[in-house]
């Protein structure tokens, strides 16, 4: 019977009125929605779904809660392993993970897990049921840990630790905790006060302190944190240095980083009228990359006002960002210019940029990704106008913590080294996340931080009966 029902599809706001907005794209299920789409899980007895979840979330056992009405108990399932589900449910990949493994898609669509998810997440905070372990049920183990950044991993690893009785405090170098869920995705993907910070409010309420405004490397060290009082640190301070190609004209007026284009209309409220960050998408914009931070950039640079191009170096094939953000991106009128590279930013009198100047690609051989490898067509130049450029090319971990911490060894890129995915070459110190493997998902990052905090517990409980 569940193969005869079609998957349930989201509403979305219409793309031309959205493309005005900074509201949410998709205004997820209601109850009857949900109600149907539950019911096509087949509650397979080896779920492969759970196997190919980052955080093992038991998506049968929840689903089938879905389907029986009982949305609160569905809630209580996913919060054993999941501490931020309405994100999660919002922003994960779910096509090459949890519903990418569904054996419901072999054959036909698969279960909507995601969506699921996400109403699920809704539904207990709309109705004011609590999902996380009371900070008060949970008997201390007398063991404090130090956590290095508040984004998803450090989130993650902080509410693992926090319910086996561990005294966590996170450190964030920012005004507002979230990392990446606050500075990097936007408000119409994954809204700030509605979403974000709800669930960081329960991992507060599970007795997890959280200290702004603190650059560890700076205000503070590893080193001073362990000799401190502090029986472990986790590493989880993301990725947030952008990479740039390094053609001439780089340093003009109007050409940004994605992470600063984005933070500032993010974290720091340039979108609205009543904030006074200064922010300048131009009439006309574009935004170099084609991963889901390019979709982000070229999809905010356009609710600014500013016509905006995309300008990939491959075809659309090979984007790396997920189909979802591209086909909403298109919806909305984003210009795609693929198979194009750019080579010089061009400037006026002043110092501004007055276009970028491009040339034309074809795929050659395949690199050592598997992706064919762009070779660029003698003779091919071409100029884009533009007034503004944004560069969505990437990010690697910020240096500083690694070059003021004896003992902590980092790769070529600037990551963290790490054994077992987690444990670093200094003794009593972990990290997980885009510190470890650049820059990479919000579930993969909790994942990380699941995991060392599974570590985490070892290593004290070991060094305590030493």
């Amino acid at each position: 019977m569940a193969d005869r029902i079609p998957r349930t599809a989201a509403p979305n706001q219409d793309p031309k009125v959205r493309a005005t907005n900074f509201e949410e794209v998709c205004l997820g299920y209601d109850e009857k929605m949900a109600l149907r789409e539950a019911s096509r899980c087949l509650n397979c007895k080896n779920p492969r779904c759970v196997q190919a979840c980052p955080v093992n979330i038991s998506i049968p056992e929840f689903i089938s809660r879905v389907a029986a009405g009982d949305f609160a108990g569905a809630g209580e399932v996913i919060a054993r392993d999941s501490s931020l589900p309405a994100i999660c449910g919002r922003v994960c990949p779910q096509e090459t993970q949890c519903e990418g493994s569904c054996v419901m898609g072999i054959k036909f669509e698969p279960v909507a897990i995601g969506q699921l998810e996400r109403f699920v997440a809704d539904w207990n905070r709309e109705h004011g049921s609590r999902t996380a372990a009371k900070a008060e049920a949970v008997k201390p183990n007398g063991y404090k840990v130090a956590i290095i950044g508040s984004g998803p991993s450090g989130l993650a690893c902080a509410s693992d630790l926090a319910k086996k009785g561990y005294k966590v405090t996170i450190f964030e170098a920012l005004h507002k905790a979230g990392g990446v869920l606050q500075y990097g995705i936007p408000e119409f993907r994954l809204p700030k006060d509605a979403i974000v910070e709800k669930e960081i409010a329960q991992v507060r309420d599970l007795g997890v302190e959280i200290v702004t405004d603190v650059v560890v490397g700076r205000t503070v060290t590893v080193d001073s944190l362990l000799e401190g009082g502090f029986d472990a640190v986790f590493i989880g301070s993301g990725a947030g240095l952008p990479r740039f190609m390094g053609i001439p004209g780089e340093n003009m007026n109007g050409v940004y980083s994605a992470n600063e284009f984005l933070t500032r209309n993010n974290l720091m409220k340039a979108y609205r009228s009543d904030y006074l960050t200064p922010i300048n998408a131009g009439r006309r914009a574009v935004v170099v990359g084609g991963g889901n931070v390019a979709m982000d950039a070229a999809r905010t640079a356009l609710r600014l006002g500013a016509d905006t191009t995309i300008v990939y170096r491959r075809t659309e094939k090979e984007l790396p960002a997920r189909a979802e953000e591209v086909h909403h991106a298109a919806e909305e009128g984003i210009h795609f210019a693929m198979l194009t590279n750019p080579v010089e930013i061009l400037g006026d009198e002043t110092g501004t940029v007055r276009a970028i100047r491009c040339i034309k690609m074809e795929l050659g051989e395949p690199d050592e990704s598997g992706r064919r490898s762009p070779v660029p067509v003698p003779g091919s130049e071409f100029e884009i106008e533009t007034d503004t450029v944004i560069m969505a090319l990437g990010t690697s971990p910020n240096p500083l913590i690694a070059s003021t911490t004896k003992g902590l060894e980092t790769n070529r890129r600037g990551c963290l080294v790490t054994t077992g995915d987690v444990v670093t070459t200094r003794p009593g110190v972990f990290a997980g996340g885009d510190a470890v493997t650049g820059a990479a998902t919000v579930i993969l990052a909790m994942g990380a931080g699941r995991k060392a905090a599974a570590a985490i517990d070892e290593y004290c409980r070991s060094t305590h009966a030493e």
